[in-house]
């Protein structure tokens, strides 16, 4: 039996003029306002090479807004808005997604989303959204930090939580891994040098500034 082709023989070329049977869009956005984040998800699919002759060219165009308190994560308001559907009667499960308020993005988030609007229960598209949206807003959570910090209003600190909204979000934040490792040897998030340096890179520049501090 041959091998399997590869992902690198088959995939086109990054200037390949070839139509993509099937493209789907994500956007991401999140605003500060006061308090508050409030997070604009958009999934767009598309059939590239259709006319729209004989059938949609758009297929789906769907949008996701949430409100997310910025001391807790926790969602206080959501919104779903289907402009382009396949069945006339997708937009009933539009209401649906307000069920998302009073949900915490930073833990059990894509659970507790899954658990309320997946298979049957929902939109399989605005459910795919909904478990986007609570990422993004981790994301959110730092950029903010590094923007207060560019402009002169504020410091790489960490407070007296810790980084609960990255706790176990991915193996380098994992409770005891690389991430919690960097931050005991004294690297702060939203420092500008990208990416972070190794863990074993900031543990020999913490040895070497305290070797020259005075004694």
């Amino acid at each position: 039996m041959p091998d399997p082709p590869s992902l690198a023989g088959l995939r086109p070329a990054a200037d390949a003029a070839e139509h993509p049977v099937h493209r789907r869009t994500i956007d991401m956005r999140v605003f500060e306002r006061d308090e508050y984040h409030v997070v604009i998800g958009t999934l767009h699919d598309q059939r590239p090479w259709a006319s729209g002759s004989l059938g949609p060219r758009d297929l789906h165009r769907m949008e996701l807004g949430i409100v997310v308190r910025r001391s807790d994560l926790v969602i206080v308001d959501a919104a779903a808005d289907m402009r382009t559907f396949p069945h006339a009667e997708c937009p009933t499960i539009e209401p649906s997604f307000s069920d998302l308020v009073g949900l915490s993005v930073s833990r059990g988030y894509s659970s507790a989303v899954q658990e309320r609007f997946g298979r049957q229960r929902g939109c399989s598209h605005l459910e795919f959204l909904a478990r986007a949206l609570g990422p993004i807003v981790i994301q959110a959570v730092t950029s903010s930090a590094a923007r207060r910090i560019e402009v002169g209003d504020g410091e790489p600190t960490i407070g007296e939580g810790g980084l609960p909204w990255l706790t176990n979000t991915c193996h380098l934040w994992a409770e005891d891994g690389i991430g919690m490792q960097k931050v005991a040897a004294g690297w702060r998030p939203g420092t500008a040098e990208y990416p972070a340096p190794s863990l074993v890179e900031i543990r020999s520049r913490m040895e070497h500034t305290e070797g020259e501090q005075p004694g």
